[in-house]
């Protein structure tokens, strides 16, 4: 997480974005069901929006799944 954080920290300091660009720490999530997954995903989305980078979700570039994710019962 370390490396991935350091590699968009970089890009954003190169686009003129101001830090800070993350928290302090992270935390991982169990998504136990379809609409937990929805819910998690558009949180995610939107926030580009939220932060100003773009006005509409959809004039975000960097945006989608590399690979669909499926919810699964709990391992």
């Amino acid at each position: 997480m370390k490396s991935l954080k350091n590699s968009f920290s970089k890009t954003l300091r190169e686009m003129n974005v101001p830090a800070p660009h993350w928290q302090k720490g992270f935390f991982d999530h169990v998504m136990r069901s379809e609409e937990s997954y929805s819910e998690n995903w558009l949180y995610v989305a939107e926030n580009p929006v939220r932060k100003h980078l773009a006005a509409r979700l959809e004039d975000w570039p960097y945006q989608g799944e590399i690979f669909p994710l499926e919810a699964r019962g709990h391992v």
